[in-house]
C-alpha cells in the first residue's frame, strides 16, 4: 500500500464508522464533539449528503458512555406525527426505572411536517413536567442537509422547534475541502473492505491518487468508500477508476484549452486500440487460455477479464 500520513480521531469498530482527518476543520469539529459528547445538550449537524452525519450521530451517542442509554434513528422523510409519537413513546417503554439519557437522532430534520413538529414541541414540554421526572431523559441530534434557518424564514418549519434542536452546531465539511485527507481514508476503507470479502487490499499509486485528488466529490465520502468497494472487487485501482470518473474530472477541470482536451482524447483513443491489439494478440497466442494471457500481459486475472468485457466484439471473437 501507498504510505500517507493519517491522524485517526475517532473510529467505530464493526459500523465502518469513523471520524478521520489531519486539517483543521475536521481536528476542530472532533474537539467539539470530546467536549459535548457526555453532555445533555441538543446537537444539530448540517452538512451535504455523503458526508458523515449519521456516523457524527452514532458517535455523540457511544461517547455518552451511559450503557443502558438507547438510540433511536427516525427518518424524518418517511415519518407522520402518529408515527414519530409512538417511535417517541416505545423508546421510554419498559426503562425500569432506570435515569439514562436516550438519543433520538432526527435525519434530516428539515423534512417534519408542521404537525409532526408540534408534537415533537409537545414531547419537549412533557420532559420539562416535574411529574414526568421519573422517565429517561431524551437527547436531541439532528442532522439536515439545507439551510434549516431558511426554512424557519420562510415559516417552514417553527423557530421555537429550531431553537430547541440547535444546542450546538457541528458543520461537516464537503470532502473537496478537505483533501488532504482523502488519501487516508481511501485506505481505511481499502483495509476495512478488503477484511470483510476476504480479499487482498489493492496499491495506490501516485497516478491513481493524483486522480482522486483532481476530483471534486459530489457525493463525498459515500462515493469514496463506494469506489474502494469497487477498486477491492476488480482487484485494481486503475480499472474502478473507470473512463466515466476520468470524463467527469475533465469537465470539472474545464479551464484547459479545447485543443489540450482534443488531444488528450486521440492520446486515449490511440491507447485503447493499441491495448485492444495487445489483448487479441495474446489470446490468440494462448488459444484463449485467460489465466496465460494475463500472464503474458502481466496484468490480473480479473483485469484481463474486465477488458475483455470493455472491447466491443473481443468477448465473441474466440466462437468465431
Amino acid at each position: 500500500m501507498h504510505e500517507f500520513a493519517s491522524h485517526r480521531i475517532f473510529e467505530e469498530p464493526g459500523n465502518f464508522g469513523f471520524i478521520w482527518g489531519a486539517g483543521p476543520a475536521i481536528e476542530a469539529l472532533n474537539a467539539l464533539v470530546s467536549e459535548i459528547a457526555r453532555t445533555p445538550i441538543p446537537v444539530l449537524i448540517s452538512g451535504e449528503s455523503g458526508t458523515g452525519k449519521d456516523t457524527y450521530a452514532r458517535l455523540l451517542h457511544r461517547l455518552a458512555q451511559d450503557k443502558q442509554s438507547k438510540f433511536c434513528k427516525i427518518n424524518c422523510g418517511t415519518i407522520d406525527s402518529d408515527g414519530l409519537q409512538s417511535h417517541l413513546r416505545e423508546l421510554n417503554r419498559d426503562s425500569d426505572g432506570q435515569s439514562s439519557r436516550h438519543s433520538v437522532y432526527l435525519d434530516s430534520v428539515q423534512d417534519l411536517d408542521l404537525l409532526s413538529q408540534r408534537a415533537l414541541l409537545s414531547y419537549f414540554a412533557e420532559e420539562e413536567d416535574p411529574s414526568c421526572a421519573a422517565r429517561p431523559k431524551t437527547r436531541f441530534i439532528s442532522s439536515t442537509t439545507g439551510n434549516l434557518e431558511a426554512e424557519v424564514e420562510r415559516g417552514r418549519f417553527r423557530s421555537e422547534l429550531y431553537f430547541r434542536l440547535n444546542g450546538a452546531r457541528l458543520r461537516l465539511p464537503p470532502l473537496r475541502e478537505r483533501k488532504e485527507d482523502i488519501p487516508s481514508l481511501v485506505e481505511h476503507f481499502l483495509n476495512i473492505h478488503a477484511v470483510t470479502s476476504k480479499s487482498k487490499s489493492t496499491f495506490l499509486s501516485t497516478k491513481v491518487v493524483k486522480t482522486l485528488l483532481a476530483y471534486s466529490w459530489p457525493g463525498n465520502i459515500r462515493e469514496l468508500e463506494n469506489l474502494a468497494v469497487r477498486m477491492i472487487a476488480f482487484g485494481d485501482a486503475h480499472i474502478a477508476l473507470d473512463d466515466l470518473l476520468i470524463a467527469r474530472i475533465q469537465h470539472e477541470n474545464g479551464a484547459e484549452e479545447e485543443s489540450s482536451a482534443s488531444l488528450k482524447a486521440a492520446s486515449r483513443s490511440a491507447s485503447r486500440r493499441v491495448e485492444r491489439e495487445l489483448i487479441a494478440q495474446a489470446l490468440e497466442r494462448t488459444h484463449w487460455n485467460r489465466k496465460k494471457a494475463a500472464q503474458e500481459l502481466q496484468i490480473s486475472y480479473k483485469s484481463l477479464l474486465y477488458k475483455i468485457k470493455r472491447i466491443e466484439g473481443l468477448d465473441r471473437k474466440q466462437d468465431v
